[in-house]
């Protein structure tokens, strides 16, 4: 059914006066509701005071100290766990041998197991044993097929200490089973805990199993002594209720800054002040490397705790004034940028559109109010010749000329006025962003930062130092297994094993004297050698190229000159090295050239600058037995840098190597409050930028694009250009105007052609009724 003339006049109407959820109001109101956000946020964290007894930096570096310490002793456990059964299935695939062979060749390349035993599973009788006493009590041989049967556990001895068993079966054809025992303790391997540290290793009743750093009643002399070790005793094990507790969480919600990545549970805790020394914690647990990927380690439900003194710092870094004035300023600044939008964009081309509306109605006695400058005068004085046009002016009529420089623009564009308000906010945002709360070289920067900057580059060199004796022992394991009358296949096949049950080779391989490859297992032999250099069974062989070629050797006692050669892949040492909160970690050689690092890096190059040349060099002098790790904090124009080295110290065959790992991040990166408020008041900056481009940009492409495209279409239309159809491109206020000057064309009459002379005008026309037009 046909809709009638009246419901058709009142749908053009009601599509002509539809105007306005969209257009000129919507960036308006969103750049006001931002800016007055903005203003409330920098009075909330620019505006209190911050007075905080301990750095958040100090407690972050307490909880990553606590995740290298877990890290450690995980890696420990199942390295443990993994040696003494492959030692086993090595022994398993040759030979039968007696026990006292078997401890004699384990205790020879392994020293990581305080006792080790043999034990007959049909009898439990013990065979063999070297070393401490294995606590055999807790060992029920008849359990030992149950799932599970063979994971190590842990056993409480009499004088309180705990003992950590691993199992492995030695198993001959036509011979009784035998189970071999390692015992270990579960203190920290390679933990440096500096002076006044204390750490421990707990179980989920918040059981401290194992501790070290705190001193035992012997160690002490006096009653202060007593005293203070006493009370650090009673707050490592209160540490250690709460951090039982809390490591019983899940790992992804009880996420907390600071992680870094850590795939367990970690966190800080703040304990209690004694003579202005407050002591803090971190705890972690133990957990895979992978996230969700258990190890024999994580199934013993351990976690680990780290406990050290601060001094307090209650001084403020500022008052609330700050955050107070740049609030309000903000607020002022907006309110004038919204003002001058309100009363030179938005009323402007409200009024046009009243005014446009009105000569679509047929109202054509008053003269068109046009506004002063901008697209909308340009507008407003078209609508005016329409106006007269519509009254049968003709359209070729001089229309009164603007002269100046914004003649075709109507004075200062909306763009213009736009860009005024973007600048007068920049006036806000500019000085918050480049100048305001800056942090200078004079900012305070803990000593602990500094300390545990040491004490953690220590820890990792140690890491990496054990890792590569661990590497070393495993090649050794295996030339022991390898007999005069061993086949190259069967040699295949054990260092095959061997590679593929640790990820740290990237090819092993058996030469003979002559330096012929045998056998090997993974990537093609880069420079096979015969054997190694006197004294030193880990080299680098190259000393230019992209990659560090390190190699490991083991001589084959049984075949005199032949040896097993591990090569190690340089991604395994660098993976080693990437731990948070230490900033950028090199190794370097004994002439100072960059071996591996846990960032990119240039292999051989030396150090970037001479601080940590320096530093290194400094380092490497002998003081006393050893040389020790060192921490500096340097100043150098406006940047403040913390940096630490450590060489490689204690026995094992990488200690010739005579490496040292460099550590160095800039101060600026760490939760320090002169830092934090620099952060804030840059962020406020950003975000007023932000603001200002988002909402401004909005009303650019909505607003003043359209506009001035209107204006030319306006200006055109009442020149007398009758043929253009001006279609809305938007259902906002733009749209609505430009609707309406449609509906103006079509009032108009036809243009006529300019090819004759003129003639008398003729009466004007009475303009045609709505009916007529539609």
């Amino acid at each position: 059914m046909a809709a009638t003339p009246a419901k058709r006049r009142h749908k053009v109407r009601r599509r002509a006066d539809m105007s306005l959820l969209g257009g000129i109001r919507p960036p308006i109101a969103v750049l006001s509701v931002l800016l007055l956000s903005l203003a409330g946020i920098t009075a909330l964290n620019l505006g209190r005071t911050v007075q905080d007894p301990v750095a958040k930096a100090v407690l972050t570096s307490q909880q990553q100290f606590a995740e290298d310490g877990a890290i450690a002793l995980r890696a420990s456990i199942d390295e443990s766990f993994t040696d003494l059964g492959r030692t086993a299935n090595l022994f398993n695939a040759g030979a039968p041998a007696s026990p006292d062979a078997v401890l004699d060749k384990v205790s020879s390349v392994y020293q990581k197991w305080t006792g080790t035993a043999v034990v007959q599973i049909s009898s439990g009788k013990l065979l063999a044993a070297r070393g401490e006493n294995v606590p055999l009590t807790a060992v029920d041989t008849t359990k030992l097929r149950a799932k599970d049967g063979l994971s190590p556990r842990m056993v409480r001895l009499a004088n309180g200490e705990t003992r950590l068993l691993s199992f492995a079966v030695l198993s001959w054809p036509g011979t009784p089973q035998q189970l071999l025992v390692a015992s270990s303790n579960l203190r920290f391997p390679g933990i440096s805990l500096g002076q006044f540290r204390s750490i421990a290793v707990i179980d989920d009743e918040a059981e401290i199993l194992s501790s070290d750093g705190i001193p035992e009643p012997e160690q002490v002399r006096t009653a202060t002594q007593r005293a203070d070790a006493k009370r650090a005793e009673k707050q490592l094990k209160s540490f250690a209720k709460t951090a039982a507790v809390k490591v019983r969480r899940n790992p992804i919600s009880a996420r907390e800054p600071g992680s870094g990545g850590f795939p367990g549970v970690s966190g800080s805790l703040v304990g209690a002040v004694h003579t202005g020394d407050r002591s803090i914690a971190g705890y972690a647990s133990l957990a895979g490397p992978q996230p969700g990927e258990p190890t024999i380690a994580t199934g013993l439900g351990l976690s680990v705790v780290a406990m050290v003194p601060v001094s307090e710092n209650p001084t403020a870094v500022a008052g609330p004034l700050f955050g107070l004035i740049a609030a309000g300023a903000l607020a002022v600044i907006g309110a004038l940028a919204v003002a001058l939008l309100l009363g030179t964009v938005q009323r402007p081309l409200l009024r046009l559109f009243l005014e446009s509306r009105r000569l679509t109605r047929g109202d054509l006695t008053r003269p068109v109010s046009s506004p002063a400058y901008g697209e909308a005068a340009r507008i407003g004085r078209a609508l005016e010749r329409l106006r007269r046009q519509l009254l049968g002016e003709p359209a070729g009529a001089a229309a009164p000329q603007r002269r100046g420089r914004f003649a075709r623009t109507g004075g200062f564009g909306s763009r213009g006025l736009v860009l005024v308000c973007g600048a007068l906010l920049l006036v806000w945002c500019a000085p918050m962003l480049l100048l305001l709360n800056r942090a200078d070289d004079t900012a305070v920067v803990p000593q602990q930062l500094v300390n545990d900057q040491r004490e953690r580059t220590d820890t990792l060199t140690d890491r990496v130092r054990r890792a590569l004796n661990e590497g070393q022992a495993d090649l050794l394991s295996v030339a022991t297994l390898i007999g005069s009358d061993t086949s190259p296949a069967d040699m295949h096949t054990v260092l095959e094993r061997t590679r593929l049950e640790h990820d740290r080779y990237q090819s092993l391989y058996v030469v003979d004297p002559s330096g012929k490859v045998v056998a090997h297992a993974g990537d093609t032999p880069h420079q096979p050698v015969s054997r190694a250099k006197a004294g030193h069974s880990i080299r680098v062989l190259n000393h230019s190229g992209k990659k560090p070629l390190i190699v490991g050797y083991a001589g084959i006692p049984s075949r005199s000159g032949s040896t097993v050669i591990g090569e190690f892949r340089i991604e395994f040492l660098n993976a080693l090295l990437k731990r948070p909160g230490l900033g950028e970690v090199r190794v370097v050689d004994a002439d100072q050239r960059v071996i591996g690092g846990n960032t990119g890096y240039r292999a051989f190059h030396r150090l970037p600058n001479e601080r940590l040349r320096t530093l290194v060099a400094g380092t490497n002098q002998q003081t006393g037995i050893s040389p020790h790790p060192s921490g500096i904090l340097y100043r150098d124009g406006g940047s403040v840098q913390i940096a630490a080295a450590a060489p490689f110290v204690g026995g094992g065959a990488a200690k010739t190597l005579g490496w040292t790992v460099v550590s160095e991040q800039p101060a600026h990166s760490l939760a320090i409050p002169e830092y934090r408020r620099q952060n804030l008041t840059v962020l406020g900056g950003l975000l007023g930028m932000a603001a200002v481009a988002a909402c401004l940009g909005w009303l650019h492409i909505v607003v003043v694009r359209p506009l001035r495209a209107l204006a030319d279409q306006a200006e055109a239309l009442a020149g007398g250009d009758r043929r253009t159809v001006l279609y809305p491109r938007h259902h906002d206020e733009v749209g609505a105007v430009t609707r309406s000057l449609e509906l103006v064309r079509q009032q108009l009459p036809a243009q006529p052609k300019r090819d004759t002379a003129p003639t008398a005008p003729s009466a004007p026309a009475a303009p045609a009724t709505h009916a007529e037009r539609t």
